[in-house]
Parts: structure tokens; C-alpha cells; sequence
């Protein structure tokens, strides 16, 4: 897993499309076991008042209903460690593997997933810590907000 993976790719750049939009930047992407992109989204939680469209529920929403065999071997790209929520997701459907931009500026459910069994990965990305940094520099209020729940 790397940086230059067409799912991480993905993420980043839906991260960056949600940035754009004024939201937070965070981006995902569900890549089959065959390399397939299955779904790809942001979050949307600043541009739609929304408390539950993260970009990693937005990327299995894109991804339509699947039958359970479509996320055996699965690997969810995002950009930031995920939230409990998402977390949760990720083992509701089965997703072997979770690969993370990094971790630096939210740490969510890293260790749980790797107590149910899912293979973590942090890329570390400068890149995706550095979008967080601004994000959260320049909007305090809305980090403020996520934060919260």
C-alpha cells in the first residue's frame, strides 16, 4: 500500500474537491480486491448540515448496494484515521483493510479495527495533514463542531 495506489489517489483528490467546496477535507475511496474502484466521496458535513455524511459513508453510498462478496478483500482508502462511525462501517461491511492518509490530526478507530481483524495502514501523508492543518486553522468553528459530534 502507498501513496501512489489509484484508491489513495482517489481519496486525496476527493479530499481535496471537498476542500474546494469550503468543507472539510477529507476524502475516501472503496477499492475491490481486484483493484476495482467500487466508490469514491468526501465529506459533506459542513456543505450539506449533514451529521453523518463523512467521506467514508459517502464513498459506500456511491457505491450503490453491493452483495457482502463485493467487500471480501475490500480496502477503504481515506485520508484521515476514521471516526468511531466510520469505523464501525468498515467492519459492518467486511473491509479487510483500511488505509489512512495519516493520523496525526484526528486519531479514531486505528486500534479497533486492527482488534477486529481489519490490516491498518498509515501512509503518513504530508499532504493530507497538511489540508487538515489549514482546515482546522482556518475553521476552528466548524472543527470545533466535528469535534463535538
Amino acid at each position: 500500500m502507498s501513496e501512489h495506489d489509484a484508491g489513495f489517489q482517489a481519496a486525496l483528490e476527493e479530499a481535496k474537491k471537498g476542500a474546494s467546496e469550503g468543507g472539510v477535507p477529507i476524502g475516501a475511496c472503496l477499492v475491490d480486491k481486484d483493484g476495482k474502484i467500487l466508490g469514491r466521496g468526501h465529506n459533506m458535513r459542513v456543505q450539506n448540515s449533514s451529521a453523518t455524511l463523512h467521506a467514508e459513508i459517502a464513498t459506500l453510498e456511491t457505491a450503490g448496494r453491493l452483495p457482502a462478496s463485493a467487500y471480501k478483500g475490500a480496502t477503504m482508502y481515506t485520508t484521515l484515521s476514521p471516526c468511531d462511525m466510520c469505523t464501525g462501517a468498515c467492519i459492518l461491511y467486511k473491509v479487510s483493510r483500511v488505509v489512512m492518509g495519516e493520523n496525526n490530526t484526528f486519531v479514531g478507530g486505528d486500534e479497533y479495527l486492527k482488534q477486529r481483524g481489519i490490516e491498518v495502514v498509515n501512509l503518513k501523508n504530508a499532504e493530507c495533514e497538511a489540508l487538515m492543518k489549514e482546515f482546522i486553522e482556518k475553521h476552528p468553528e466548524d472543527w470545533w463542531v466535528i469535534m463535538r459530534g
